[in-house]
């Protein structure tokens, strides 16, 4: 059985650099050594960190692929109820809609949060995580009530603990986004602003600067950009550049 930590260790590196070239080269090997050794828990591992390198480059055929892949696993294996095997499904929902196919990701967030709320404490972090991307495709769906239901949700998870206060910012702008997509800008922007307010204090407050820190600036700049907050949009570009150099 292939290590994780062997395929792991080698992709943050990668990942750390944004090579996501060199990152494709290393799960490719891996995923025929996965296949050849008919490890299929190594295969599922590889598949769906392809599925998140081939979504961030915008490789809509390689990145639906991997998904599809993934979902054929997991459903030949027979481990679709378990959290880890729901996380994959979680990370192939996300690039279908990532892709436009908002019905085929709504379906599997919600078989994912099925598994979820049956088997994670319902104070675990890992729910924020989906209602945030759930919500982003309810929001495509016009089901906003419930976007906004999920997105409450995932805010008084990720509002609980200092360390997972830059998922928190970024649930306040997903808010922020959803708002406006459901009543316009102008009726949206008394909402908006306490939003914004709320997201950068969340993001100044955060304890850690680390990779996934400037991840979520990187994430983060555009939308402060988009409302008019500029100088703070560029300080977190900052920020997230001088962590990539370190």
């Amino acid at each position: 059985m292939i290590a994780r930590d062997r395929i792991l260790t080698r992709l943050d590196e990668h990942l750390a650099k944004n090579d996501f070239a060199a990152a494709e080269r290393h799960l490719l090997y891996w995923a025929a050594e996965a296949r050849a050794t008919k490890d299929s828990a190594a295969e599922l591992l590889v598949e769906s960190e392809l599925m998140g390198i081939y979504r961030k480059c915008g490789r809509r055929e390689e990145a639906l692929a991997a998904a599809e892949r993934g979902i054929a696993l997991i459903r030949r294996v027979g481990i679709a109820h378990q959290v880890g095997a729901a996380t994959v499904m979680l990370n192939a929902a996300t690039v279908f809609k990532a892709f436009g196919q908002t019905e085929d990701a709504i379906a599997l967030f919600r078989e994912v949060k099925s598994v979820y709320e049956a088997e994670l404490p319902a104070e675990d972090v890992r729910h924020a995580g989906l209602y945030n991307n759930m919500a982003l495709a309810l929001v495509d769906a016009g089901a906003y009530a419930e976007a906004r239901e999920l997105y409450a949700r995932a805010l008084v998870l990720t509002e609980r603990a200092p360390e997972d206060a830059p998922e928190a910012a970024v649930t306040c702008l997903n808010l922020a986004s959803a708002a406006e997509t459901e009543l316009g800008a102008e009726a949206a922007a008394a909402e908006i602003e306490p939003l914004l307010d709320r997201a950068e204090a969340h993001l100044e407050a955060a304890p850690l600067r680390d990779a996934n820190y400037a991840f979520v600036c990187e994430k983060c700049a555009p939308v402060f950009d988009y409302y008019g907050r500029f100088f703070f949009a560029e300080e977190l570009a900052r920020r997230a550049e001088r962590i990539r150099r370190a």
